[in-house]
């Protein structure tokens, strides 16, 4: 049977990867809705080539010049244009969808994700401020929807790989080890990090990615957050997952057994692999990526994590250990610290020094609700600006 597939954020890397693995399995795959938030034309064309039912954009504002972009591409269009974050979530639960990609970025991914995992729908999550978020709200809504969540980051994916099979889920497992290929500044002198520039932040030495992911890179921010995923998605506590720096980024991640023994997953660095794979499941299928020549990949280094260069990880450590509200602190702080460094008014070492800050002020508090989470992402996010702007936010 086809699956019907919702892609949330078509337009960003992950959605256009996603796209060219449906591309090779038509006959797999019917697409209901594709949503994006400002790249119109992209969206307009993804619309010409799949023919999706619906397309969604945040703002009505934006659905006439969708519309004239798409009269001008395909007057014979058939797909129906919609707006709101209320059409979002939608398009996320509708009944005939089957699988949602969650690949909106940041905190606006939330609300759509949660409709999808209370719905019961195969969920493909490469969304992780959703488990950051919301982690005990997001895997009740898994559990009492019935939904199957299935990680795309490759360094999840790479760990669902080698996670074991057992009834109980995690028979045996000592350790899981995420490995990073530590970002652009991994060799850089400590005190030239304060000088570095957005456009030098955004050069990822393995991956091509939005600037917002690839300065969480260079911060290390992004492995932060994918410690707290990766508590949720397995149930393990922080000191179960540890990052080390593997520069070849050709071991996604590993998971290491009771016995002395470790598993662990490989490839090219391209996400059409573990989006094949999400896709798929329990199945294997093409995505279009040949397999890894190990006879010239070249040696495998492994590096450990050097926590003066990399203070965010720790930030995430505390934040997850905290509990309840801190991971949404944690990452609202974050989305507003990096907005500020590529704008051009913060250096890139007092990112994560208004992260601190943020944690530090700000209480922890229970986190039951959509709206208590969102509520503590609004105090963070004006915490920060308080901060950037030079105001006392106490």
């Amino acid at each position: 049977m086809k699956q019907h597939l919702t892609i949330l954020g078509a337009t960003g890397s992950i959605g256009v990867s996603t796209l060219e693995v449906l591309r090779r399995h038509p006959e797999c795959y019917e697409i209901h809705a594709l949503t994006a938030h400002r790249n119109l034309l992209g969206l307009a064309r993804q619309c010409v080539d799949f023919r999706p039912r619906l397309a969604v954009v945040p703002e009505a504002a934006q659905l006439d010049e969708l519309a004239r972009i798409l009269r001008m591409l395909d007057p014979h269009c058939p797909t129906v244009l919609r707006a709101g974050e209320g059409a979002l979530e939608e398009v996320a639960s509708a009944p005939e969808v089957t699988t949602v990609m969650a690949a909106i970025v940041g905190a606006a991914g939330l609300a759509s994700t949660l409709a999808a995992a209370r719905s019961g729908k195969k969920i493909l999550l490469a969304n992780k401020e959703s488990l950051v978020m919301s982690g005990p709200l997001m895997m009740q809504a898994v559990v009492q929807g019935g939904a199957c969540l299935l990680p795309v980051d490759s360094e999840h994916n790479a760990i669902f790989q080698c996670w074991p099979k057992d009834e109980g889920g995690r028979s045996g497992v000592e350790k899981v080890l995420l490995t990073a290929s530590g970002g652009p500044f991994l060799n850089t002198p400590l005190q030239d990090l304060v000088k570095v520039t957005p456009e030098q932040a955004c050069q990822h030495p393995k991956w091509r990615m939005g600037k917002k992911i690839s300065v969480d890179s260079a911060t290390m921010m992004n492995k932060g957050l994918e410690l707290i995923e990766a508590c949720w998605l397995f149930g393990l506590p922080p000191e179960k997952v540890e990052i080390v720096i593997h520069p070849q980024s050709l071991i996604h991640s590993l998971v290491g057994f009771i016995d002395g023994s470790f598993l662990a997953q490989l490839g090219h660095t391209d996400m059409r692999i573990p989006i094949a794979h999400a896709l798929a499941y329990p199945q294997r299928q093409s995505s279009g990526v040949p397999l890894l020549d190990l006879t010239v990949a070249g040696p495998l280094t492994f590096l450990p994590l050097e926590r003066q260069r990399f203070p965010a990880v720790a930030l995430a450590e505390q934040a997850m250990q905290a509990g309840g509200t801190a991971p949404a602190l944690l990452n609202a702080a974050n989305e507003v610290a990096v907005a500020a460094f590529l704008a051009g008014h913060l250096n890139f070492r007092a990112i994560t020094d208004t992260i601190a800050q943020v944690l530090d002020q700000l209480p922890t508090q229970a986190c039951t609700t959509l709206e208590e989470v969102m509520e503590a992402d609004r105090r963070a996010r004006h915490s920060a600006e308080l901060i950037l702007s030079g105001r006392n936010p106490c």
